[in-house]
């Protein structure tokens, strides 16, 4: 038998789940004093919790992570703010520092019984070096990126115009099979260096998204590709919410896709999904075998020889910046559909 209470029992309770977290939490008193710590604190701080418990909270912090703590306790108790989150340097008790989030609130008075007024705040700590260390990784790639697509802009694109300036003359001076070549080849360097600018300069976020009705703007896109005999059918009435201009990149460059790989007198159809989470563009092609259909989306894949080999990868970038999900599959009639799900489907 034990003499532990029902109330002690559950005390105990709350304290295993809250140990098992990863994530630091700690319960301030009114006077500033440290009332309870959670494992997880107690070794971020490098201490044990008898160390902690009944000492100054700011005692453990640098001044500046204080007066930012301060600030925003001020803030909630003047009705600007219900809860505090605030990004700083942890300090360990080594002196040693790293990037924490803290997010933390006032309790409500009465909150658990006669035991409320004996707390003033309680409070979640969460290490983000992991995701600073993405941040600044991911800011160092568009930094190459952007100095990619300068290089890209400028020093391919310059001398491309040179030449079919130079092609343009040639023409009117001589009469020649081989020239028509030339310009083809002149046309393959020009849409390659405008996929290579989409992928650079896009990167992987929208602008601004906005209500998107898909049978009116994919006729739109079908206008802006060379279709020769393919046709189109639009089978769905629904709006997305998208970003309008990347929108336009994905539906485009998945046109193009099928007019360029399925064949003279394709048809192309775009639908709603059965289950209404998104949509899909198909065609009634070839199809394309299933061993090849994860390699499709991988940079400078294409069974084109006219082809680029940007053109899915854009589209998946495209759909990754939504936050939409992008599979291969048969279509119905044994041809290729791309289906996107996860889309914010507005009525």
């Amino acid at each position: 038998m034990t003499d532990e209470s029902p109330r002690d029992r559950e005390l105990r309770r709350y304290e295993t789940i809250l140990d098992s977290l990863d994530d630091a939490v700690y319960a301030v008193r009114p006077d500033g004093t440290i009332a309870y710590v959670n494992a997880r604190y107690a070794e971020m701080k490098g201490v044990t919790r008898e160390e902690l418990i009944g000492t100054q909270i700011y005692d453990w912090v640098t001044e500046e992570a204080a007066e930012r703590a301060r600030e925003v306790r001020r803030e909630i108790e003047a009705g600007e703010r219900e809860a505090g989150a605030v990004e700083y340097e942890f300090l360990t008790a080594d002196g040693d520092r790293f990037p924490v989030e803290m997010r933390f609130n006032r309790l409500v008075e009465g909150l658990g019984g006669e035991d409320a007024s004996k707390l003033d705040r309680v409070g979640v700590i969460r290490d983000v070096r992991e995701r600073k260390q993405r941040e600044e990784a991911l800011k160092e790639k568009n930094e190459r990126l952007e100095e990619f697509a300068n290089i890209v802009s400028h020093d391919l694109r310059n001398p491309l115009n040179v030449a079919q300036g130079r092609l343009e003359l040639a023409r009117e001076e001589h009469d020649s099979e081989h020239l028509a070549g030339v310009a083809d080849a002149h046309e393959r360097m020009a849409t390659l260096i405008d996929d290579l600018l989409t992928l650079a300069r896009d990167g992987d976020g929208n602008e601004e998204t906005e209500r998107v009705p898909l049978r009116e703007f994919v006729e739109s896109c079908w206008e802006g590709v060379e279709t020769g005999s393919a046709s189109l059918r639009v089978e769905t009435d629904a709006a997305v919410r998208a970003d309008r201009s990347r929108l336009r990149q994905l539906f485009e460059n998945l046109l193009r896709n099928s007019v360029e790989h399925a064949g003279e007198g394709v048809t192309v159809t775009v639908g709603d999904l059965d289950d209404g989470d998104g949509f899909y563009v198909a065609d009634d092609g070839p199809g394309i075998p299933e061993i090849d259909r994860e390699a499709v989306f991988e940079a400078g894949y294409t069974t084109s020889d006219d082809g680029t080999g940007f053109g899915l990868e854009i589209v998946e970038s495209v759909a990754d910046a939504h936050g939409w999900d992008v599979r291969l599959t048969d279509a119905a009639g044994g041809g290729a559909r791309f289906e996107f799900a996860g889309v914010d489907v507005l009525d």
